[in-house]
């Protein structure tokens, strides 16, 4: 079956990885904000539509991958009006868009909607508990979504890194380059995610939900597999840099405070993915060995 998808936030490292597995059965358009303002009704409302007459005249099938957020954590504390215009109206005029055409959507949100005062990973039916702006958002992005009548499913995903935009392994590696030694956070615990693992993954779940085939749990949590503190994560970055790990000290998050709160532990369990009969994602390590060998 051909799929059509339309992918929101298609600038942003995730949305560029899903644009970049379009393929002779897979036609992704991927607008960014400039093009796509999931903000603005009318846009929202035009681009839905013309998904929808784009699928039919093609004979494939419509589908939404929502990849737009407002995801600057810090500066969210301050402008959470525009966080929440993004983050949640946008998603919730979506969703009404994708109803109204009966057009599947596939909604991608984060692991800060949890507390973070866990100890075992957090599956989609525990309660949620944001202490960011952001993750608020993010949550009410979710409860839009899913109360919107249209056939829909929200993925939570987290730590996320790419070829394309800033992240994490980015930041590191210019570090590494530039200091002799560096401080991470050794007390905040999730799972780094590979874009493009995220991006193959969320095409297998639209082709299956395209097919009628969705899976019946509408909240799935998707991240590469195990977890590391932000201090390991950094330490196997430099290691993949042929850098010597121990250049990278521990320090708590009290030594390093930051607007938003971060969750300190936010590991997301694969159950509910497995349980859906999706392709289990790869081990973090395995991801980030080949981001690297990607990037060469």
């Amino acid at each position: 079956m051909r799929l059509t998808v339309l992918v929101p936030g298609g600038s942003g490292q995730l949305g560029r990885d899903l644009a970049a597995l379009a393929s002779s059965s897979v036609d992704v358009v991927a607008p960014g904000s400039a093009e796509l303002d999931v903000t603005a009704t009318g846009q929202v409302l035009a681009a839905v539509g013309a998904l929808a007459d784009r699928a039919r005249e093609t004979g494939s099938a419509p589908v939404v991958v929502n990849a737009a957020a407002y995801t600057a954590v810090d500066a969210a504390e301050k402008d959470e009006e525009r966080a929440f215009a993004v983050n949640a109206d946008g998603p919730r005029v979506l969703a009404a868009a994708c109803a109204a055409r009966r057009v599947p959507l596939i909604h991608v949100s984060t692991d800060y909607v949890f507390a973070g005062d866990g100890s075992v990973p957090y599956e989609p039916s525990d309660e949620l508990g944001p202490r960011s702006a952001y993750g608020r958002t993010k949550a009410a992005g979710e409860d839009a979504v899913l109360g919107s009548g249209a056939s829909s499913w929200v993925v939570r995903t987290g730590w996320l890194y790419g070829k394309s935009g800033s992240n994490f392994v980015k930041t590191m590696a210019s570090l590494e380059a530039s200091r002799d030694t560096l401080s991470v956070v050794d007390d905040q615990v999730g799972g780094p995610t590979w874009t493009a693992d995220l991006a193959a993954g969320l095409l297998e779940l639209a082709s299956r939900v395209a097919g009628g085939d969705g899976p019946e749990a509408r909240i799935l949590h998707c991240t590469n597999a195990g977890s590391v503190s932000w201090c390991g994560f950094a330490r196997a970055v430099f290691t993949r840099l042929g850098a010597d790990p121990a250049r990278v000290h521990p320090c708590t998050t009290a030594e390093f405070p930051r607007p938003a709160a971060r969750p300190a532990y936010s590991v997301l369990s694969p159950s509910s993915w497995k349980e859906a009969w999706l392709t289990p994602m790869r081990p973090w390590e395995e991801a980030l060995d080949a981001y690297f060998a990607a990037a060469k």
